[in-house]
């Protein structure tokens, strides 16, 4: 009886095989993926159906048949309006893009002056590289140097006044430069003092828990252009006779109120879902209050709450365009500008612009996502 078993049973594993044929193909992934069921199918066919339909006249009118290149207006004109464009036609006028690329990214800043934003960006990114790579050491010191001491020369750089650099007044600064500094100085500002005010709601004190509790549901109760409603208009009125403060940094300031409040709400969120036993673990060693917080509590809530943080940058980041109404241009508001321009006036001007701001601001928003998506991954490691 034992050898009849052993005659049927394998010593040795067989090698690997290789994928079935219809399997490794293109054709096997589409039969799996796209049409494995009727309703697969049909689905399949009516998008291909959609995008055929859509797509052709989409890059047509974005590429194929834009104009470029032109000094004005006439460029994206037909002939039957007093262009040079054939009747019937329609394109994009990329055209007007390129002859205000400079205002929409730096609004009436000097032409000779803007030198001077460039070199801030420069700066900007030599500080910020290294702090998005895990890998990079000094963290700390590069922190310190991003968020504490880059500010400070920016606004020097950028307002000038001293030396060899020219004044100028925040009303000039415009397009893209504002949407940036508005979103980098409120995410910079939001992120610690949403997390003192999530700590503080949730404070033992009744003092300190009560006007943490007050300032995050007005501020959360209220939209954005009212914070920036009352911060440059009913402000004013309660400082002393002869007192002022610039509009750009009450702008500043109700952005960055604004964001922690809700900063604060995610913050405690992850401070929420951390387990009781991690807070008696921390107790029972022995450490402080703010040790603890630092040490043990704060660094796997944040974890927690990344897609939470980050959707709150990209929200701040879109509402920045809003600063609009208190006579400020970002990037949408300066775009929205220049299409009263007599020299650019066209049928197809105001949709360029409008794609071209949709663009840029998608194009931020979509790094900051893919970037939250990467830090998911590498801080992810309880299931490693």
């Amino acid at each position: 009886m034992t050898s009849i078993t052993t005659g049927f049973v394998r010593t040795d594993l067989l090698p690997p095989q290789p994928a079935p044929r219809e399997n490794a193909s293109i054709l096997g992934w589409v039969r799996a993926n796209l049409l494995a069921t009727p309703k697969d199918a049909l689905l399949t066919v009516l998008a291909v159906a959609l995008l055929l339909w859509t797509v052709p006249g989409m890059l047509n009118w974005l590429f194929f048949d834009a104009v470029w290149t032109g000094a004005d207006r006439t460029a994206c004109l037909t002939g039957a309006q007093g262009g040079v464009q054939p009747n019937g036609w329609t394109g994009a006028c990329w055209a007007f893009v390129g002859e205000r690329f400079e205002q929409f990214m730096f609004g009436r800043y000097p032409i000779d002056e803007r030198w001077r934003p460039m070199l801030v960006a420069a700066l900007f990114s030599l500080l910020l590289i290294p702090i998005l790579i895990p890998k990079v050491p000094y963290k700390g010191w590069n922190a310190l140097a991003l968020f504490v001491v880059f500010p400070i020369l920016a606004f020097f750089i950028l307002h000038g006044g001293f030396f060899v650099f020219q004044e100028v007044e925040t009303p000039l600064w415009g397009g893209l430069m504002v949407t940036l500094i508005l979103s980098f100085v409120g995410i910079a500002v939001s992120l610690p003092v949403g997390i003192l005010l999530a700590l503080g709601r949730r404070s033992q004190m009744p003092v300190i828990r009560t006007l943490c509790v007050v300032f995050i549901e007005v501020i959360r109760g209220v939209p954005l252009i009212t914070v920036l409603f009352m911060a440059n208009v009913m402000l004013p009125l309660f400082l002393p006779t002869g007192w002022t403060i610039d509009n750009f940094l009450r702008a500043l300031i109700g952005v960055a109120l604004f964001a922690s409040a809700y900063m604060a709400e995610v913050v405690r969120g992850g401070l929420q879902a951390i387990p009781k036993g991690q807070y008696e673990g921390a107790d029972s060693l022995g450490l402080s209050y703010w040790q603890k917080t630092r040490l043990i509590i704060m660094p796997q809530a944040l974890k927690l709450v990344i897609p939470g943080i980050v959707n709150t940058f990209i929200g701040l980041f879109k509402d920045t365009s809003l600063v609009s109404i208190i006579g400020m241009f970002d990037l949408l508001g300066i775009v929205q500008l220049n299409f009263t321009d007599i020299n650019w006036i066209t049928p197809v001007t105001p949709s360029t612009g409008l794609i071209f701001a949709g663009f840029v601001f998608w194009l931020f928003c979509f790094g900051m996502s893919r970037y939250s998506a990467f830090m998911e991954r590498h801080l992810d490691t309880g299931h490693k």
